[in-house]
């Protein structure tokens, strides 16, 4: 199991402590409307400044491709984090990231102060992760923290340069958290182990189901992405979601479930409709049969009855990707039911980020599952079994 120096294991008082967190927050006309992020970054926090570190944050948000863009400002987090914290977080507005204003709030900080670094991003080297950027970041700093789970799927600057030009790294408590569920549950599950993947694209999930067949018990598939799958079984699909190029792949990891004894459930029936509004006209039909001019947007209530059947005997449980159009709350219903099974059982119940994060919280099941990743892409790199350069480059203990 990966071994990485954690929060726990630094001596900060009196130090200057560099943090990457996550504050990619959704923002709408200048407000925060999904603050999880924020809150997920608390503990790292709290536990410097309390132990006495000069605490300087950063993070990106959006893509503002390397140009300093007002509506990206980090400057709606540091309001919000004050609150959170229950002190003043200074925000270095400074369109050069590390330039005289950030050097200057950073100088003239006491133990237990906290700085907030503008948009990582506004500096065109961010994302290529160019040497003379991660110097900058690095020269306000003895320690850096990386606590941003959801951005260490990529080598930029502040996740992966810096680590080279600081005395000392470790990863914070949400990576932690990361790192041990997610590796966890893939690695080492406690059996049986379900996977349920859903979602628009078999292409975006190809790696992902290829390294579970390997691990699990039973792997679910549900979603756009099933229709592949159908065609692959000898289906009709009207004019749902369909990777052509796809069916061939399909094909050998249905072979491949077989070979490996793995339990590969796909949906038997679909809720279908023409067109494509919630208050559609809906049919529920084959999902081996469905009708010219009709599509699918969820699974029917027979697959339902047995993906949910299938959870149940379930000891752990990853999940990433919804089970139809869950935007539209006629057809959020399979994705629904796989929500209420998880929340029922006794079991590590893990949420891949993306999506199904956004799914079961708006349906109101965030609360009942054992972990809910804050990172879409970076979980799905996780359980196709990459090492995600954020955390490589992190010291190990």
């Amino acid at each position: 199991m990966l071994s990485k120096k954690s929060v726990e294991d630094l001596q900060v008082k009196g130090k200057k402590v560099l943090v990457r967190c996550d504050f990619n927050v959704p923002l709408q006309e200048g407000v925060i409307t999904d603050e999880n992020r924020i809150v997920a970054a608390l503990p790292t926090i709290e536990k410097l400044v309390a132990e006495g570190a000069k605490v300087i944050l950063c993070s990106h948000m959006g893509k503002p491709k390397g140009e300093a863009k007002p509506e990206l400002s980090l400057a709606p987090v540091a309001v919000r984090l004050s609150e959170k914290l229950g002190k003043a977080v200074v925000f270095a507005n400074d369109d050069e990231v590390v330039g005289a204003e950030a050097k200057a709030a950073v100088a003239a900080m006491n133990d237990g102060d906290v700085v907030l670094l503008q948009n990582t991003r506004y500096r065109k080297e961010e994302t290529k992760n160019e040497e003379a950027f991660s110097k900058e970041l690095a020269s306000l700093a003895e320690i850096f923290v990386n606590d941003a789970f959801g951005t260490s799927h990529r080598a930029h600057c502040s996740t992966v340069g810096v680590t080279e030009f600081v005395s000392e790294s470790a990863v914070g408590y949400l990576m932690e958290k990361e790192i041990a569920f997610l590796g966890n549950a893939v690695n080492n599950p406690e059996r049986p182990f379900v996977a349920i993947l859903g979602g628009s694209k078999v292409s975006d999930k190809i790696a992902v189901i290829n390294n579970l067949l390997e691990k699990v018990d039973t792997l679910i598939i549900g979603g756009g992405m099933a229709y592949t799958f159908a065609v692959a079984q000898g289906g009709t699909v009207g004019d749902s979601l369909l990777e052509m190029d796809k069916v061939d792949y399909a094909k050998e990891m249905i072979a491949k479930a077989k070979e490996k004894g793995v339990n590969l459930l796909l949906p038997v029936d679909t809720v279908v409709i023409q067109g494509f509004s919630n208050d559609a006209e809906s049919q529920i039909v084959s999902t081996l049969e469905i009708p010219d001019g009709w599509g699918g947007l969820d699974i029917g209530p027979k697959t339902r009855e047995i993906f949910a059947d299938a959870i149940k005997g379930a000891k752990t449980v990853i999940w990433n990707g919804p089970m139809g159009v869950f935007e539209f709350s006629n057809f959020a219903h399979g994705t629904e039911a796989v929500a209420i099974a998880m929340a029922e059982i006794d079991a590590t119940t893990i949420i891949g980020g993306g999506d199904s994060a956004a799914a079961v919280n708006i349906l109101g099941y965030g609360d009942k599952m054992t972990h809910i990743s804050t990172g879409g892409g970076a979980s799905l790199e996780f359980l196709e079994g990459k090492e995600l350069p954020g955390v490589a480059a992190v010291q190990d203990k």
